[in-house]
Order: C-alpha cells, then structure tokens, then sequence
C-alpha cells in the first residue's frame, strides 16, 4: 500500500500553497500573497501519475493530467448548463502558467464521505457480488447476467472512501443513509442516477458504452450545509468505464478506455509482480504507457470531437 506521505511533493504553484496530495491530483490553497481569489477555492492540480491495484506507480502516463483536466471540464460544461444541469465546483481555468492545461480553480466543498457509483452494466466488483448472491451493494438483480450485460435500470452502488493506499469499501444505500442522514443520502442517489443517464446518452451519441462512473459531490457552505454540488474529477477514464459500443458483446471483459493495459501488464507473467505480496510494482515498460497514453487521449476525441493538444 502506498501512504499519502510517500506520494511526490507537489509542484510549486506561485500565489498557492499545497495542502493535499491524493493518489493522482494536488490541491492547493491561496497563499497570502495572493488578492485575486478568496478563501472559498482551491487549485486542483492533476498528475501524470496513474494508480493501480491502490499503488500509485513509479511510471507515470505523459499528458495524462492534462487529458483528464480538459475531459473533466469538458463534462461539466455539458452536465452544468440547462434546466436539468447539476451544480458543480469548477470556477475557471485560468491558472498560472506552471501548471495550465492541467489545472482547475474550484468551489472549495465540504465533500460527504461517499464514492457515489453508478452502473448502468454490469462488470467489475460489481459482477463478483452478483456472482455470490445476485446483488449489488444490496440491489436485487435478476439471474441470467453476465460480464457486459445492460442492467434493467441503472443502479447506485456507493462505496465508502477510504485512505489512500486503501480500498474503497462496496456499501449498502441503507449504510450511506447512516452516514450522511436520510435526506442527503436520497438526494445524492437521485442526483448520481440522473446525472449517469445524461453522461449514458451524451457518450452514446458517440459511439461509447458509459458502463459505469464513480462521482463525488460536497457541500458548498455558501449554497448550504446540505448542498449537492458535483466535484472532483467527473466521467474521465479514471473514474469511468468507456467501452467501445461497436465492440460491446455481453459475456466477457469488454475492451475499455481506460488504464486496462496498465492493470493487464501488471498481472501478467511478463511483470514478475506478486500482487499479493508486500512489494510495490515494477515501472511500466514503455509500450503498455504508450499504449495507455493513446486510449487516454482516444476517450477523449471520440468524447469531445476535439484533438487532444
């Protein structure tokens, strides 16, 4: 398991000062010095770095944290405008030149305690739960799935967020009510649901399967105590399962958009690594980042329309 403190020390950033460091993002405050924001935002600050199996990896992705950044900015702009938009903490992307392009200055939230999961397919940890007892974090699910099957409806699967170097643990809706009160927790399920059907048809209209997507909402104490506000990163190959809707065949692991090629290698014979050992994994040879690096930047042309760079 990898600790916050072993994580590389964030960047300098003039006019902000790092106070966090997750597995692949740094966030940072403003410092004394500098007039132009408030107390209410942070810069959030995103690496090349990539996680696996709750390892951050010694090799990082080259782009990896701008592709992310502009596909996260991205998404918002597309969730956040009209009636049925969803708040969310992205204030602007003007930052300063050390870190533009992979950078966003956000609404600092009180963020709830939950990994809110939507899965729209089924796969993953959610396909080992069904497997034992044909539910997922507690939803009843009919027989007869398999790897890659559409569900009935779209379902909310939250997890309870754990440290880094640790494993989100899968929970009930009933836990999550504890956590955060009943009315929170029917809120937060209400709005993830909504806001995976409107990713599902957005990414459907180009061609990609959304299968399933991790969010995480806070509260903004100027909207309120118990305010719904989207942040973090949003739908990003990281926190979201793409697959290719040309290739979609139900029974199998479906080829993603994602770091498949990373947790692939790692597994493998040619990588010599005991995942279940106390050792750390070995650097990515070159063709698995490449590799990687091109599905990352793939998801987001085929998402956006745009090219990368």
């Amino acid at each position: 398991m990898t600790p916050a403190a072993a994580l590389p020390a964030a960047p300098a950033v003039p006019g902000w000062r790092p106070v966090a460091a997750g597995k692949v993002r740094d966030l940072y405050v403003p410092d004394a010095d500098n007039a132009a924001w408030g107390d209410d935002v942070v810069l959030v600050v995103a690496s090349d770095r990539i996680s696996a199996y709750d390892h951050v990896l010694s090799t990082p992705i080259p782009d990896k944290g701008a592709i992310l950044t502009a596909l996260s900015a991205w998404w918002f702009e597309q969730l956040g405008d009209g009636p049925d938009g969803v708040a969310h903490h992205l204030v602007s992307l003007d930052v300063p030149a050390e870190v533009a392009g992979r950078a966003m200055v956000c609404r600092r939230l009180e963020m709830y305690p939950v990994e809110c999961v939507a899965r729209g397919y089924l796969t993953g940890s959610g396909l080992v739960e069904y497997r034992a007892d044909r539910t997922v974090c507690g939803v009843p699910l009919p027989d007869g799935l398999v790897d890659g099957s559409r569900l009935p409806e779209p379902i909310f699967t939250p997890a309870a967020k754990a440290a880094v170097g640790e494993h989100d643990e899968n929970v009930t809706y009933e836990r999550v009510a504890e956590m955060v009160g009943d009315d929170v927790a029917d809120r937060l399920r209400t709005t993830t649901l909504a806001v995976y059907r409107r990713a599902e048809e957005i990414a459907s209209a180009r061609g990609i399967v959304l299968a399933d997507t991790k969010f995480e909402f806070g509260a903004d104490p100027a909207l309120g105590a118990d305010s719904i506000v989207l942040g973090d990163e949003v739908l990003t190959p990281d926190s979201s399962r793409f697959w290719d809707a040309t290739l979609w065949a139900p029974g199998g692991a479906q080829p993603s958009f994602d770091k498949q090629y990373v947790r692939d290698w790692l597994t493998s014979d040619a990588s010599g690594w005991d995942r279940a050992g106390d050792a750390p994994p070995p650097e990515l040879p070159a063709d698995v980042v490449l590799r990687t690096r091109e599905r990352y930047v793939e998801a987001y042309e085929r998402l956006t329309g745009r090219t990368f760079g």
